[in-house]
């Protein structure tokens, strides 16, 4: 009995030493905490609060009658989906442009970022970044905008193909234009500002490594390939991993502004039908359960990639 009282007072013992460490730890940053706060509280009723409302996509919603009073309908919505018979075709379109992005955007802000970091001049180099920011501020009705008339009909760009092949491209109406249309914006708004998580893993690198490359001979390319890569490989990764858990987010806002009754094949994707469906026709049901579907679907995707990044060695998402 002695022996179990002694180890019980060491249990409680060591819970209080935790309780009074950790108090200790909060009143010596609690300034650091306060500018938690807005974050978390944050997440925590436009993240985590919602989360209820996943039950609609089980039910057949009816504003009036609430959550609660809603007929519960089982898995009729992922039914009517998968029997819809264009869902393959909208399934397509995502992946289609989600594996375009991947491929020619997710690169363009380490490969600018990388082409800063070798700047010399920093008032340039400054001056430089602050204009490549400036298009993320941008909205992408603007951006829409000037699209539409650079390479509309009576625009420069749609002139000038007419003038040098002699025939005209129907830049805006054509499903074989309209991805690429849909990365080049993208790539125009978003790569400046992508620079930024690049740019702040560049100002770990060790200098000296620098130096002693040069001292062995290695030229740019080389100090390049065997010293800043390898330094931001683990940013990269991360970053790709998170990438990944939005493989099937498009985006309908752009695609709406973009889509036309002529490329309308290449323009239907998942968020266009959730759109669709949950705001233009009122089915909020079958929009959550189509919604609820891309979210399993990212976040399996999110841990498969986290699972093989461990495998090839690198830290990963957590």
């Amino acid at each position: 009995m002695t022996t179990r009282a002694a180890e019980r007072r060491a249990i409680h013992g060591s819970g209080r030493n935790y309780w009074r460490r950790l108090g200790n730890e909060v009143r010596r940053d609690k300034w650091l905490y306060v500018l938690l706060l807005p974050g978390l509280i944050y997440f925590i009723v436009f993240k985590y609060l919602p989360m209820f409302g996943i039950v609609i996509a089980f039910e057949n919603y009816v504003p009036f009658s609430g959550v609660i009073g809603s007929e519960w309908v089982g898995f009729k919505w992922f039914n009517s989906f998968f029997r819809f018979p264009a869902w393959l075709t909208y399934l397509k379109n995502t992946l289609i442009l989600s594996l375009m992005n991947i491929v020619f955007f997710f690169p363009a802000p380490i490969i600018l970022a990388l082409l800063l970091n070798e700047m010399r001049r920093q008032r340039y180099k400054k001056l430089l970044q602050t204009m490549l920011y400036v298009p993320h501020f941008i909205s992408i009705v603007i951006v829409v905008s000037i699209t539409f008339v650079m390479f509309g009909p009576s625009g420069i760009v749609y002139k000038a193909t007419q003038n040098v092949l002699g025939h005209s491209i129907n830049y805006m109406g054509s499903p074989d234009t309209f991805r690429w249309m849909i990365i080049g914006q993208t790539i125009w708004k978003e790569t400046g500002w992508g620079t930024i998580i690049f740019l702040a893993a560049l100002t770990n690198v060790d200098t000296q490594l620098y130096e002693a490359a040069m001292v062995d001979g290695a030229g740019r390319l080389r100090r390049l390939w065997h010293i800043t890569l390898p330094a931001i490989r683990s940013t990269i990764v991360l970053m790709l991993i998170l990438r990944m858990g939005s493989v099937l987010d498009t985006g309908y806002d752009h695609l709406i502004l973009m889509a036309n009754p002529l490329n309308r094949s290449a323009s239907q994707t998942l968020d266009v039908f959730v759109y669709q469906q949950g705001i233009q026709q009122g089915q909020f049901s079958y929009a959550s359960a189509i919604g609820l579907m891309k979210s399993i679907v990212s976040v399996t995707l999110v841990l498969t990639s986290n699972k093989i990044a461990h495998l090839l060695g690198e830290q990963g998402l957590y």
